[in-house]
């Protein structure tokens, strides 16, 4: 088996929607002002590499996969097994929580709130059809608009990755909502 460059592997899953992602991360989390910072999932080390290398914030991170070399090995499930309550200022989950059956869900969310001392910040992939316009002129700032359109709604079928998504049969984003208003 021959193994592709890493660059190609770089170009296939980093492309400019993923790196705005990442952007939204590193900014919500610098607006709160974070003294420590608790990331679930260790992905591919972008957000935590900005983190670290550019802040003061004490960031820890905690995955199931030994070998992604998180600092804490183990399950967002059992998080109380080597984590104390309101341990961290911000504990995020970004595009993890899919990762797992939707049933624990709300287990996780609570979780992610018990380790935290004040904010959650969690992002989740939302299917369906996205849409954006931009228009600049001269002199004048860019406008920007994006929307979705969600005319209808497939099954969603475990790809061995995600167990669900926003806005699939069975997945809206109002009981989404209130899953996260239950935590």
């Amino acid at each position: 088996i021959v193994k592709k460059p890493q660059y190609q592997n770089f170009l296939k899953y980093c492309d400019l929607n993923r790196w705005s992602s990442y952007w939204y991360q590193i900014k919500e989390i610098l607006s709160l002002n974070p003294e420590s910072v608790l990331e679930i999932g260790v992905g591919d080390k972008t957000t935590s590499g900005y983190i670290k290398n550019n802040t003061g914030i004490n960031y820890k991170s905690v995955d199931v996969s030994s070998e992604l070399k998180p600092d804490i090995v183990c399950d967002v499930a059992n998080l109380n097994s080597v984590i104390a309550t309101d341990s961290f200022d911000v504990v995020c989950a970004f595009e993890v929580l899919e990762h797992l059956p939707f049933e624990k869900f709300l287990t996780n969310l609570r979780e992610l709130g018990r380790v935290s001392k004040k904010y959650v910040i969690i992002s989740l992939p939302h299917w369906g059809r996205h849409f954006s316009i931009g228009v600049r002129l001269p002199y004048f700032k860019m406008w920007k608009w994006q929307f979705k359109l969600n005319f209808f709604s497939i099954t969603h079928i475990f790809d061995g990755h995600h167990y669900w998504e926003i806005g699939k049969t069975d997945y809206n984003l109002s009981k989404i909502k209130s899953e996260i208003n239950k935590a």
